[in-house]
């Protein structure tokens, strides 16, 4: 009997935890992921003004159209002098508040840089400075590729 329920209740999870995730993937980011990049977004153009004089607003595109390693990344159209930031809406799944406290402002970071003429190559663009900006911007964690030991504990939470 004991057997049969545990059983029972592990299939329940199992089930809820797929469709959990069906849904994540087949519908658009939820209006809350929104509310708080958004959030996110308003608080560092807050900072940026504070620290660095400038209103500086980069359009940020949350899309299902990255590849799965990444989870974000900042483009600078040279003809334009357009700085975009693409987030990895698949990764929003993985770890919210990495991606809220993290990634964010890393990528902010990257369009400061850019917005200052720092194109470097050296280390994919993470130099010191750069990781003195995105520090600058309350990044939790400004190291140049993911720890994945951040994120562990966030893919272990069952209800999000």
């Amino acid at each position: 009997m004991i057997f049969l329920s545990i059983t029972i209740l592990s299939l329940f999870l199992l089930l809820f935890s797929w469709y959990k995730s069906y849904q994540f993937d087949h519908n658009p980011i939820s209006n809350d992921i929104k509310r708080q990049v958004k959030n996110k977004q308003i608080q560092l153009v807050k900072l940026i003004k504070r620290k660095y004089q400038m209103n500086f607003i980069v359009p940020l595109i949350i899309t299902d159209q990255m590849k799965s390693s990444l989870f974000g990344m900042t483009t600078y159209e040279t003809k334009s002098n357009q700085i975009t930031i693409y987030l990895n809406k698949k990764r929003f799944k993985e770890s919210l508040d990495y991606m809220i406290d993290d990634v964010i402002p890393h990528e902010y970071a990257h369009a400061i840089m850019f917005k200052f003429g720092e194109f470097s190559n050296k280390n994919a663009g993470h130099t010191l400075q750069w990781q003195k900006v995105c520090r600058s911007l309350e990044g939790l964690r400004c190291d140049r590729f993911v720890n994945h030991k951040d994120i562990l504990i966030d893919k272990t939470k069952l209800f999000y």
